[in-house]
């Protein structure tokens, strides 16, 4: 893990990224770990972080009805990348994360890619680029969720 620059260049949200974009990626990086049922963020929070799972499992959740138990809109793990509202306005969470079993990530500032994207143009287009396609995964998610209650709701009449 000493070594985020080499991680961070075969990961595939990275792929193929000009290497001095990596060396910037890798100086705003860090090592986390969380508990199983540890919340990560919770929706309406500042987003200035993101995350990429090494190990671990993290849902994505979304609670209707404060003191009701959240709906799980999609579980993640080794691999995915948590979180984009870092990169879009208005820089707030827009789920609650929570870790549903010991999980270990790369943490990286948002808030500090954000002021690099302002600056070059070039990485601002590639990070958006990138997670435009992390933010469409996640509303098809979503989207079979819905389906699956309309079903459900259907089957039942």
């Amino acid at each position: 893990m000493q070594n985020f620059e080499a991680v961070l260049a075969e990961h595939h949200l990275f792929k193929d990224l000009d290497q001095r974009y990596i060396k910037l990626i890798a100086g705003c990086a860090s090592f986390v770990r969380f508990r199983s049922g540890e919340v990560i963020f919770r929706e309406g929070e500042d987003a200035d972080i993101f995350y990429i799972i090494r190990e671990g499992k993290v849902t994505l959740e979304l609670t209707f009805v404060l003191g009701e138990k959240p709906t799980v809109i999609q579980t993640i793990g080794e691999g995915d990348v948590l979180g984009w509202s870092w990169i879009f306005p208005p820089y707030r969470w827009r789920l609650d994360a929570r870790a549903v079993e010991h999980t270990e990530a790369i943490a990286l500032d948002g808030k500090f890619l954000r002021a690099k994207s302002s600056e070059d143009q070039n990485l601002g287009y590639e990070l958006t680029k990138r997670f435009s396609h992390i933010m469409e995964q996640r509303l098809q998610a979503i989207r079979k969720l819905q389906l699956l209650e309309r079903h459900n709701k259907d089957y039942e009449l």
